[in-house]
């Protein structure tokens, strides 16, 4: 009976060292766009334009659906693209998208673009949580900065419609 106490005993500090590892951070940013949700939407859904407005995401392949899996370019830090695979989540026309992806228990995102209506045009919101042991070795300075970055070249995107091809 002891050993099976102490084995026990073993495996629930290891259970709590590993909660305990388990990182979390969010970043989180704001930008007034002047301009309908249903214009900021159609952006954001006009993935094969990326491209041509995004400094973060410069390529996107996939069908923006529920379920869908999303494959992402990311600019890095270092001017480097990286492959991003993003989970959507939720997809609520002209009012959010909500993406997750990442590695369970090493690091993993969940992303929010939300929408709302205001006077005059739209609030848009990205806010995206870490969690994982990666998190104590990962830098969110990065996507705060490029997520404001991301922010003002969408409400320059949105503000020129004679670049868009819809």
């Amino acid at each position: 009976m002891a050993s099976k106490t102490a084995w026990m005993t073993r495996w629930a500090g290891l259970a709590l060292a590993a909660v305990g590892l388990s990182g979390c951070k969010s970043v989180h940013a704001e930008l007034f766009v002047p301009a309908s949700s249903a214009e900021v939407w159609s952006v954001l859904m006009a993935g094969d334009e990326y491209g041509a407005w995004n400094p973060v995401l410069v390529e996107v392949a996939g069908t923006f659906r529920e379920g869908a899996t999303m494959s992402y370019q990311m600019m890095t830090s270092d001017g480097t693209a990286t492959p991003v695979d993003a989970e959507i989540v939720k997809l609520d026309p002209e009012r959010e998208l909500n993406q997750y992806g990442g590695y369970p228990g090493i690091l993993t995102f969940d992303h929010h673009w939300i929408l709302e209506p205001v006077e005059g045009g739209t609030q848009v919101t990205q806010h995206e949580d870490y969690a994982g042991v990666g998190v104590f070795f990962f830098d969110s300075d990065f996507f705060q900065q490029a997520y404001e970055r991301g922010l003002e070249a969408l409400r320059e995107r949105v503000a020129n419609p004679a670049a868009r091809s819809d």
